[in-house]
């Protein structure tokens, strides 16, 4: 059976088929319990979240399934920035502000470095699998994990980000095709360099590790997973097929824009966050690209946009609000989680067999 790997083995699940940790609250404690309900792996996106809501989100799932989840979190990034370039940055912004009626710049109270606060509730609550994401986990952290009995996943978007994690000690790597939504997972080497498409970079780093390869980008149905598996991946990661799903935390207008939009509507942008990521392209993203290089790096930027972004949200502008997406929007659809789950493994199932014919 196609669905009995190493990989689900090693998660304890039904199907290799794991649901991105999208953080920004699209990850529902309802999303996530219903993926795993449904043989998947669910995951907590908890990047932004702070320790206490993190807590509390993890009890929650746990009252809501017996099955393994996961928790997927944020290495920590401290850059150089100065003055000047954040007064730029505001500077920018304002227009942009001044067409929501919002006067209030905020403060960079939510820059304060949370990760030992989280780590700490991924020991405390036994989390059975905890991902990475902008970094790989040190080899004393991965240790640690291991020895409470915690799959660690990390991220790569290049052959060497992933030979680096493997040699960190992760369990499993994530190869984050450039197809894929939301922020990019670079650490190693430049942005410009590690755009390489799921299909390319699948099999050179199932090719460079040992340690069992989860492909992600694009992947949105049965197809997807078949393909993944055909270039010797053990699974998928998919974020966009789960982020229209009902159970889904995205906004209204996010859902909508991703509904109906095609694969030419989707640019990669550093105007939001800072750290580039693919999102439907809107009028700032369009207005913001000429001075992306002078924004101050994530996680400055992503403080000075975030509440433009909400404000945006609230008063209905998509045109203002981050609605990250991968590149495969027509795929997507506004079903229930166990439909999708459903109708990818039924695809699995069907399109093996015409290819055993």
């Amino acid at each position: 059976m196609w669905n009995q790997n190493n990989v689900s083995r090693i998660l304890g699940t039904h199907y290799p088929i794991i649901q991105a940790g999208m953080a920004g609250g699209i990850t529902t404690t309802n999303l996530v319990s219903s993926v795993s309900n449904s043989g998947g792996l669910g995951n907590l996106g908890a990047g932004y979240m702070s320790a206490d809501d993190m807590k509390l989100a993890i009890k929650e799932i746990k009252g809501q399934t017996n099955q393994p989840f996961g928790v997927n979190l944020f290495i920590p990034e401290t850059p150089i920035v100065n003055d000047e370039q954040i007064t730029h940055a505001k500077r920018l912004l304002e227009p942009f502000k001044k067409e929501l009626h919002l006067t209030d710049n905020g403060s960079f109270s939510e820059l304060q470095n949370n990760f030992e606060n989280q780590l700490e509730v991924i020991f405390n609550e036994k989390i059975p699998v905890c991902s990475f994401t902008f970094g790989a986990p040190s080899k004393e952290l991965v240790k640690e994990l291991k020895k409470e009995g915690t799959i660690v996943i990390g991220t790569a978007t290049t052959v060497e980000e992933a030979v680096f994690n493997e040699e960190c000690g992760v369990d499993i790597v994530v190869a984050q095709g450039s197809e894929a939504g939301g922020h990019r997972g670079t650490f190693l080497g430049s942005f410009k360099h590690s755009i390489i498409g799921t299909f390319s970079l699948v099999p050179q780093v199932v090719d460079a590790v040992c340690i069992p390869v989860i492909a992600a980008g694009g992947i949105m149905d049965g197809r997807g997973v078949i393909a993944a598996l055909a270039l010797g991946a053990k699974g998928v990661q998919m974020g966009t097929a789960f982020l229209t799903c009902k159970e889904s935390g995205a906004g209204a207008f996010h859902k909508r824009a991703v509904l109906e939009s095609s694969e030419t509507h989707t640019v990669i942008t550093a105007a939001f966050s800072g750290k580039p990521a693919r999102g439907i392209e809107n009028r700032f993203t369009r207005e913001m690209q000429e001075f992306e290089s002078l924004l101050p790096p994530y996680p400055i930027q992503n403080a000075l946009t975030k509440k433009l972004r909400k404000e945006a949200g609230i008063q209905g502008v998509p045109e203002f609000m981050s609605m990250w997406s991968g590149q495969s929007p027509r795929l997507s659809r506004d079903i229930y989680t166990k439909e999708l789950l459903v109708s990818i493994v039924t695809e699995v199932d069907e399109t093996l067999g015409r290819l055993n014919e």
